[in-house]
């Protein structure tokens, strides 16, 4: 039987996305078992992948099948999945090969120079590399700009957020930024009246750390027989929907960091491991911008896995792992511990209401990156100053500024804002989760995880790409993106309990 122009496609995606399964992997294993001598042998191998995948989604004929697979006659999922292959697609032809193989191997040499920069605090030796992955991705972004008729700016955040414009984020984050200074005051000064929290004696373990890190995810479902856990420079999910890679770091003085890394991993993992099977190898089985993913993360981290109900079931066996004794170890000390507000320079270490503050900072400063009104020499002083405006501090040094983040020196340009709608996705999500299903918060106080994840499944995971960002948002609670939900919750988290 000759197949329909939508079956060509089909085919056609499903090998391409079998090979960016295969980089997935090899990006992982990159960044959490790789030898370093291994580098610019493994940045060739990405490369040739990328140029291979690029060539078949930028192949003369895909045009031709997708305008004819628009006749054909589809049904269910198969529409989207088509709307899906022709984004795909569409942006994909802006680029070049010779570019996309560039800019390939410029985001592996940037990369494996910021390890080393990162270690030593010393932005200057990045300097090169970043700057020339800068102007390839600023040369991406002028041609999906022309494209896709968006600015510098929205082509790129349009691969991490479809639809996704800055007008729309500058509202949000200029809303933020009013409410946030005064807000935060008021929390200060409530837990200032207030005893200080206690972090438990140390010292705790590697490897105790990574086996209750483990016992938590499998109490939460993630499955080991498709996963895995393990160290990296900046934590990070990767692999692929049947192959979830999740990786954290560890520090022996203090297990509160690393936990929640994980945590916040697992959410990630879920998410992947939850997405329509039917649909695997299609676009439409993959997750829906990066918004969302970060919401997954966010919901199981800030909504669940800091929340008194969470800590009530969490703290005897954080104590039992340590084989810890006394009051810090109880659910409320831990519940303050891990609600304390300090503003800090890490943005992944943030509490709940400074967090905005980091992503906020990085968006801007990438947005002028972009544009061209500030260059990559400039970024420290810049940086600084942004911390000093928005938290009140100065990075000692960059390892704990301008360096502390993978994205920019792996090619991730346009990605924060997502981090921060995410949030709020999250807190919106979850509460329309709680009003649902009565269960889950009792559930949760007693480690079931269950009817949590039911709901997500049905509502966001096994949704795939089905629907756009906005749509799935209503879909599940009702009403787009509503920022005064995110404020609510902060507000009843932090000054009402």
């Amino acid at each position: 039987m000759t197949e329909t122009a939508y079956q060509q496609l089909e085919r056609r995606f499903k090998r391409l996305s079998a090979l960016e399964e295969a980089r997935a992997v090899l990006g992982w294993d990159m960044s959490a078992m790789m030898p370093p001598g291994g580098a610019e042998a493994r940045a060739g191998q990405i490369a040739e992948l990328k140029a291979v995948c690029h060539g078949i989604l930028t192949a003369p004929e895909i045009g031709d099948l997708i305008a004819a697979a628009e006749t054909d006659d589809l049904a269910g999922w198969q529409p989207a999945n088509l709307r899906e292959m022709r984004r795909l697609w569409t942006t994909a032809t802006a680029l070049s090969e010779d570019l996309v193989v560039a800019l390939s191997k410029a985001e592996s040499t940037c990369e494996a120079i910021w390890r080393g920069a990162r270690a030593d605090a010393d932005f200057a030796c990045v300097v090169p590399a970043m700057t020339e992955l800068l102007n390839l991705v600023r040369e991406a972004a002028a041609a999906k700009s022309e494209k896709l008729s968006l600015s510098l700016y929205d082509a790129l955040l349009n691969s991490y957020e479809p639809g996704g414009r800055a007008e729309d984020i500058d509202i949000v984050f200029d809303d933020l930024e009013g409410f946030l200074p005064d807000f935060l005051g008021q929390v200060l000064d409530l837990q200032a009246g207030r005893p200080a929290p206690v972090l438990p004696e140390g010292p705790f373990l590697e490897e105790t750390q990574k086996a209750l890190g483990i016992k938590f995810m499998q109490a939460l479902g993630f499955d080991f027989d498709h996963g895995r856990l393990d160290i990296s420079l900046h934590p990070f999910c990767g692999g692929t929907p049947d192959d979830v890679r999740i990786t954290t770091r560890y520090d022996e003085t203090d297990f509160t960091s690393s936990l929640m890394g994980v945590l916040h991993e697992t959410g990630h993992a879920l998410y992947e491991r939850g997405l329509p099977k039917p649909w695997r190898g299609q676009p439409v089985g993959e997750a829906m911008g990066m918004s969302i993913h970060e919401s997954q993360s966010l919901l199981v981290e800030m909504q669940v896995c800091r929340s008194t109900g969470f800590l009530e079931y969490a703290a005897p066996i954080m104590r039992d792992a340590f084989k810890g004794t006394g009051s810090a170890w109880e659910p409320d000390n831990l519940y303050r511990l891990y609600t304390q507000v300090k503003p800090d320079f890490i943005r992944v270490d943030a509490d709940e209401v400074t967090y905005p503050a980091h992503v906020i900072l990085r968006y801007r400063l990438e947005r002028a990156l972009i544009e061209g009104d500030m260059q990559v020499p400039d970024i420290p002083a810049a940086w600084n100053e942004g911390m000093q405006r928005l938290l009140g501090l100065t990075p000692p040094t960059d390892r704990e500024g301008c360096l502390q983040d993978l994205h920019w020196y792996d090619g991730a340009w346009g990605y924060f804002p997502t981090y921060t709608l995410g949030a709020m996705t999250a807190a919106q999500l979850f509460g329309a989760a709680k009003k649902a299903v009565p269960e889950i918060e009792p559930g949760i106080a007693k480690g079931d995880f269950k009817p949590l994840l039911r709901w997500l499944k049905t509502n966001v995971h096994g949704k795939g790409s089905l629907l756009e960002t906005k749509d799935l948002l209503i879909e599940a609670t009702g009403k787009p993106l509503d920022p005064a939900v995110f404020r609510n919750h902060l507000k009843k988290r932090y000054l009402e309990t």
